[in-house]
């Protein structure tokens, strides 16, 4: 009897879906059924070839072989997990199975990872897909009653694929490029080095602000207080000079205000969103100290271990109309802590429904992320998985909340030819936030007009006080914050655009930096290459991140160009954007990265790190291990070592302790001298000078070797001897 291959993306995921469907037949890296062959991928089976796989040529590494822009970049089996891919390919391709269904991860690199292990083996057979949100048995029964056809995710593919081989020309290229114009191991990057970039930003910002020193004004009117403060100025509180500051609060201090205006405002601040995993990336990294790498893998943890989270990897913050009676179960279900809090979100029993979470239209692969439907077990969760579940049901439950009510309060009080401010709020409705307590989320100041959680006496126009005191208080302005994981996903969200409204983020979806699967790890990298740091919650460039955004053009370093790419792949997605158009673009900004590296004359001082001294320490005890010594001949730089012979060069045996010597044995061939060998060589560093048939070799007075021909005075080519790194080879 034929079966159906399910092939999901890791050994875990691959159980439960074999648990639903009954399979319990165990084989080598599958389980197996009646009707279902349950097998999977551990992350990635397959990848593109690297350079040197398509052609010897490329594993040196040289300008002459760059840029680097096959038509087509075959793909390999990855030595780590070849055993398994043989094993799904044999699967893929056997008798007894018919068809295969893709359970990897719904989304554009769950995508990749199957079809380039379809593509690998050469499989031909039918493909159908299982597109679900949430890993419980009853999410998984759903979606293979609703199976879909492999071919509605071609364009997920198509810009999948776009992403892969955009990121293999432009990192491929200008890592080779911009490595060799500076010798020294630089990573480039079409995601990374953007995101670089913001961080280098903000710490120049941070370096060339000059602080200013200000004083504010506070004047005591009996029952209230008041700011001093001018209009048409921003901040128009500050006041530059302290003497000024002092005569003003002479001037006011004893005398009589009058109030010119008092208006009460009536406002709403609606419930936040649901989250997505960028959203809940910063909250955690805010409320919880997470990097958003921890985040994200607690709550993979939440969503494939413990069943107790929706499908992570979203970027919408809305549900469809048909998830109403699953937000009304997952609240009914959540443990007794919870239960009183549900009622808030649903009055009379009923949910609120309202476009700001129910919107079909703005559900992208995921909807919002969610707790399950099934009633989940807090005591097989670790404390910090307890702690983002928490964060995850409060705030599908403020979401249904009713907006938090106030009247916010703003006097203005003359006192001479001086005006003075004062604001106050009053909590009418706590609404949403009773869920949260507002130590844990703390209000945001919507405005300076609403900057003080305080009731005021009834005041009027007209109304008169006596200023009984008036207080100067001295201060500096301050910088930019340093970028913490919050702060930084955000600007990635928008590209550099760091939008705290919610609506104007929405808008900007699709052309950020990256993709909510993508971001965490991308700031990972940028840490484990050496370009950035953490310094507690901080996330600071480097000296070498510095110095890297400092040769790189803006085509690569700008986020809002690669925000412009990243809505291109959405788009080949949406089939609205030509994929042959996309990568054209791609080969053109890797062959101009390159010609740029080559051509740029802006010089860069990298620090050396670690990993790139050990490197160079064993490259250069390799080169002395099979060099042979030039006899009796000592190093004319230190002193202390011998001069070997390589192949192409003399140079020190001292060379993996730092002794630059280096004496290239083609340095003075094109200027018509001798190709350099042991004899000339040692005769020279023994006598300065040794004389041909065709002319003089002699080292100058300046520390060069030089080449003289036959009847003339000054050299037709001269070389350094300790830092010419190439000669004319």
């Amino acid at each position: 009897m034929a079966k159906t291959l399910v092939v999901a993306e890791k050994p875990s995921v691959g159980k439960d879906i074999a648990r639903v469907l009954g399979c319990r037949e165990r084989g080598e890296g599958c389980l197996m059924g009646e009707k279902y062959i349950v097998t999977w991928a551990i992350g990635h089976l397959v990848s593109l070839c690297e350079p040197d796989e398509l052609d010897e040529q490329y594993k040196r590494w040289s300008y002459q072989t760059l840029p680097i822009l096959p038509q087509s970049i075959p793909l390999k089996v990855l030595p780590a997990t070849r055993t398994q891919y043989g094993i799904v390919s044999g699967l893929m391709n056997g008798k007894e199975t018919d068809s295969v269904i893709c359970a990897t991860d719904a989304g554009r690199e769950g995508e990749l990872i199957f079809r380039y292990i379809y593509e690998k083996c050469g499989c031909r057979k039918p493909i159908t897909r299982l597109w679900i949100s949430s890993m419980t048995d009853e999410a998984i029964q759903e979606g293979f009653q609703n199976i879909r056809p492999g071919a509605d995710y071609d364009g997920l593919y198509r810009s999948a694929v776009c992403r892969s081989q955009a990121d293999w020309l432009v990192g491929m290229n200008a890592t080779r490029a911009f490595t060799l114009r500076y010798d020294t191991l630089l990573s480039v990057g079409r995601v990374q080095t953007p995101t670089l970039a913001i961080l280098v930003k903000r710490h120049q910002e941070i370096a060339a602000f000059k602080p200013e020193g200000f004083c504010t004004l506070t004047a005591s009117f009996e029952d209230y207080e008041g700011q001093w403060f001018r209009d048409g100025l921003d901040p128009d509180t500050h006041i530059p000079d302290k003497a000024q500051a002092e005569a003003i609060s002479t001037q006011v201090r004893g005398q009589t205000g009058r109030v010119l205006s008092a208006e009460t405002t009536r406002k709403k601040e609606p419930p936040p969103q649901l989250y997505d995993l960028t959203s809940l990336q910063r909250d955690a990294n805010r409320y919880l100290n997470f990097t958003a790498d921890k985040t994200l893998k607690l709550a993979q943890s939440l969503y494939e271990t413990h069943k107790a989270l929706t499908y992570p990897r979203t970027d919408s913050r809305y549900l469809p109309d048909d998830m109403i009676p699953r937000v009304v179960q997952a609240m009914r279900l959540l443990p007794e802590s919870y239960q009183k809090l549900v009622p808030g979100a649903m009055p009379q029993g009923k949910l609120p429904v309202t476009k700001r979470v129910f919107d079909a239209g703005k559900v992208t692969d995921h909807h919002a992320l969610l707790p399950t439907t099934r009633r989940a077990d807090l005591s097989k969760m670790s404390p910090e998985e307890r702690q983002l579940w928490d964060l995850v049901v409060r705030r599908m439950l403020a979401a249904f909340y009713p907006p938090c009510e106030y009247d916010a309060t703003r006097v203005i009080t003359q006192v001479g030819e001086h005006t003075f401010r004062t604001t106050g709020r009053v909590v009418l409705q706590n609404g949403w936030r009773d869920v949260q307590p507002l130590e844990v989320m703390p209000r945001k100041r919507k405005s300076k007009d609403e900057s003080e959680d305080k009731a005021l006496p009834p005041l009027q126009a007209g109304d008169t006080r006596t200023v009984t005191k008036a207080d100067v208080k001295e201060d500096m302005t301050k910088p930019p914050a340093q970028h913490t994981d919050a702060s930084l996903l955000l600007a990635m969200e928008n590209a550099g655009k760091e939008l705290e409204d919610e609506a104007l983020r929405e808008q900007m979806k699709g052309s950020g930096i990256g993709t909510p699967a993508t971001r965490a790890a991308i700031i990972e990298r940028l840490v484990q290459v050496g370009y950035v740091q953490r310094k507690g919650k901080t996330l600071l460039a480097t000296p070498k991140g510095i110095a890297l955004i400092g040769i790189m053009p803006a085509e690569i370093a700008s986020p809002e160009t690669t925000g412009r790419w990243e809505k291109a792949l959405d788009e080949i997605t949406t089939g609205k954007q030509d994929p042959a158009r996309f990568m054209e673009g791609i080969r053109k900004l890797s062959a101009f990265l390159v010609r740029y590296a080559r051509e740029n004359q802006q010089p860069a001082n990298f620090p050396e790190d670690a990993r790139r001294r050990k490197f160079r320490a064993q490259q250069a005890q390799r080169r002395v291990s099979q060099a042979q010594a030039v006899e009796g001949v000592r190093c004319p730089l230190c002193g202390q070592g011998k001069v070997l012979e390589g192949d192409r060069s003399f140079f020190c045996s001292r060379l993996a302790e730092g002794c630059a010597f280096t004496l290239w044995k083609n340095a003075l061939t094109r200027g018509g001298g001798p190709e350099l060998n042991a004899r000339v060589v040692a005769l020279l560093l023994t006598h300065r000078a040794v004389r041909g048939s065709t002319g003089t070799v002699a080292l100058t007075a300046n520390g060069c070797v030089a080449f003289f021909p036959q009847g003339q005075e000054h050299p037709s080519v001269q070389r350094s001897l300790r830092w010419e790194k190439g000669g004319n080879a």
